[in-house]
């Protein structure tokens, strides 16, 4: 697969789809709860940031959440020898070098950002439950799944429907499945 040569250029190109997921959660939680910018601290007059060990706790559960969310959906993760989990400067990540069919791997790619910045703020908006701090970690989730939409694009733009990927560090490969 053509894709990013490294992290910084895949950060830098998923950009504009941080703005568009951003955008997704937002009216996903407007839905629910009135979002503004006084939710995070922000006033006209003022910009108050107050930083505990709750919220500290919260970013770093959110960071396992997201990756576990990868994790589990690739196939036989637990007896793998070929998949890796790992923290860099930029975050988490889930590697494996297994080989997956396309439609498995869309949906490896997608499901953080789905469960987390789609799923999660329906159900918690059904019950009265989105809380600032939450509304807060579900679009920062959305926001760091840019990379993955990036992802996820580049795999449905480039991999016929059928085919099985293979990773192998950072090239992502493909061929068509003999099915």
């Amino acid at each position: 697969m053509k894709e990013p040569k490294n992290l910084i250029s895949a950060i830098l190109l998923s950009i504009p789809l941080m703005i568009v997921a951003a955008i997704i959660s937002i009216g996903i939680i407007n839905i629910f709860s009135n979002i503004s910018l006084s939710d995070f601290g922000l006033t006209s007059s003022s910009i108050s940031i107050t930083i505990n060990l709750g919220i500290i706790f919260l970013l770093v559960f959110l960071l396992i959440l997201h990756e576990l969310l990868h994790l589990i959906f690739i196939p036989n993760f637990i007896k793998s020898e070929k998949t890796y989990v790992g923290l860099t400067l930029f975050g988490g990540f889930v590697i494996t070098e297994e080989e997956i069919l396309k439609s498995r791997y869309i949906f490896i790619t997608i499901a953080p950002f789905m469960i987390i910045s789609i799923i999660f703020p329906l159900i918690l908006g059904v019950f009265g439950l989105l809380t600032p701090p939450l509304k807060f970690l579900i679009i920062l989730n959305s926001m760091a799944s840019s990379v993955d939409i990036l992802n996820l694009l580049l795999i449905i733009k480039q991999v016929p429907n059928n085919a099985i990927l293979k990773s192998n560090g950072p090239y992502t490969y493909w061929k068509k499945s003999l099915k």
